[in-house]
């Protein structure tokens, strides 16, 4: 298919340590809220690491039967909740986005929160052909609980204890099948998972799925649960975590800063409702930004570590800006049609960014190697483009991430409101345009996000206003 549709935003959701809605997120995330508490029960009194950010005030039997709801992991609860909050806004008129748009402030529709035990309506049946819409549930581990459960029962009282539903609800793709199920979505369901670049890169194969023709809409759903003492352990063991803070949960993720020591851990489920944009306009739906590049890469290089020189990072970028100009000029084939990173580069110095929402953990090598990817990839100019890193204030949703800061940079374009940086009392990188302490004010028509993980994994994407 040589045609290229551009693809837009028309629905957001979340569940998140900041909140249990898109909008509830972004409120946090631009006033400047920290979501990192003392984590609490027996399971975390020995860890080395006791904190990180937990999803509070969610009724799961607002979405499920106790019959099922039981049966699945917190996780897949949130990650249905946060599809059936996308969906929702999705459907919503155009008439009624802007009526509620307006009796509100500042910036999208807003539907009720998860937690309030008042779940978003999603009509019975969806404005897409059902066979035209996909559903991508992107996650590193997905619903890792069950299998640590099953394994401790296995342990405990032998084989007959193992319960059934592992099986059936103990794979990561399994909210991709729990979202089609409940809203009759024939088109493919399946899982993307590439650690903490999960969530960017399974965005990006939603928009590669509807912009060459093979898919109207996308939904696609962000979620992660690794705040179990066996996953904190194990990255607490490789010192990857910042240490010794839970007399002061909220200063531990310092992206940028100079005392910055490791990320901290969250768990949560975000999703964005992508969809081509005359789908989107034939419909009367209202489009909150365009979804305009994508590149992804590989470092090539350590199983945990960055390229110290941001290598693979900056291929991603290049590829990303590229992917958006070669659209912006109607080419039909595009970075992604085997054009080579020389080429990207041309492509890459036409698209502007107003600012960039960073991958940013606070890792003493992670957060070194994105700025020198960014420059790699823009220039002197990256320099200039203000850069905020919203994971001081939701901590790292690892597989997650990429969709809640998807939705984040939405809001961003929407709001003209950059979020601040928290944490950032020293930078440990002069010249640079951080946002710190505040949010500011200031409008934008494009944000770059960009998404890295443990294996060389990279995502890159460009969000534009619409």
């Amino acid at each position: 298919m040589t045609e290229r549709r551009r693809v837009v935003v028309t629905g957001m959701g979340a569940v998140t340590p900041s909140g249990t809605s898109a909008q509830a997120l972004w409120d946090s995330v631009a006033a400047g809220r920290s979501a990192i508490r003392e984590l609490e029960g027996e399971q975390y009194a020995d860890l080395a690491v006791r904190i990180g950010g937990q999803v509070r005030d969610f009724d799961a039997a607002a979405y499920f039967p106790r019959s099922l709801a039981r049966r699945l992991s917190p996780v897949q609860h949130w990650a249905v909740a946060a599809g059936d909050e996308a969906l929702a806004q999705a459907c919503a008129s155009a008439a009624d986005s802007a009526a509620e748009s307006a009796a509100r402030s500042p910036q999208v529709t807003t539907v009720p929160e998860a937690g309030a035990g008042n779940p978003p309506a999603v009509p019975e049946e969806l404005p897409w052909d059902p066979v035209r819409i996909a559903v991508i549930a992107a996650t590193g581990s997905g619903p890792v609980d069950a299998m640590q459960a099953a394994t401790r029962a296995l342990d405990s009282g032998g084989p007959r204890a193992v319960p059934l539903t592992l099986a059936i609800y103990g794979a990561p793709d399994s909210a991709a099948a729990l979202l089609s199920q409940r809203h009759g979505i024939l088109g493919p369901g399946q899982g993307v998972s590439a650690t903490c670049a999960s969530g960017a890169i399974g965005l990006g194969e939603g928009l590669r799925r509807i912009r060459h023709g093979y898919a109207d809409a996308v939904l696609v759903v962000g979620m992660e649960d690794c705040l179990g003492g066996v996953n904190l352990a194990s990255n607490a063991n490789m010192r990857a975590l910042a240490a010794g803070y839970e007399g002061d949960p909220a200063a531990a993720s310092r992206p940028f800063d100079a005392a910055r020591s490791g990320f901290v851990m969250s768990q949560g489920a975000a999703a964005v409702l992508l969809e081509s944009e005359d789908s989107a306009r034939a419909r009367g739906a209202r489009i909150l930004a365009e979804l305009a590049g994508f590149g992804a890469s590989s470092d090539a290089h350590h199983p945990t570590a960055p390229h110290p020189e941001g290598r693979g990072a900056a291929a991603a970028v290049r590829e990303c800006l590229a992917d958006a100009a070669a659209m912006s000029a109607g080419d039909s084939a595009g970075p992604g049609a085997g054009a080579s990173h020389t080429g990207a580069d041309a492509g890459a110095a036409s698209v502007v960014v107003d600012h960039i929402n960073a991958h940013g953990t606070g890792t003493p090598a992670g957060d070194e190697a994105e700025l020198r990817a960014l420059e790699a990839a823009l220039g002197q100019e990256a320099r200039t483009v203000p850069i905020s890193a919203t994971k001081s204030s939701t901590g790292h949703l690892l597989g997650a991430s990429g969709v809640v800061e998807a939705v984040i940079a939405v809001h961003t374009l929407r709001a003209g409101l950059l979020p601040p940086t928290l944490n950032l009392d020293e930078p440990a990188f002069e010249g640079w345009d951080f946002v710190r302490g505040a949010a500011r004010s200031q409008s934008v028509r494009s944000v770059l996000s960009t998404s890295f993980g443990f294996g060389g994994h990279n995502g890159a994407l460009l969000f534009r206003s619409e």
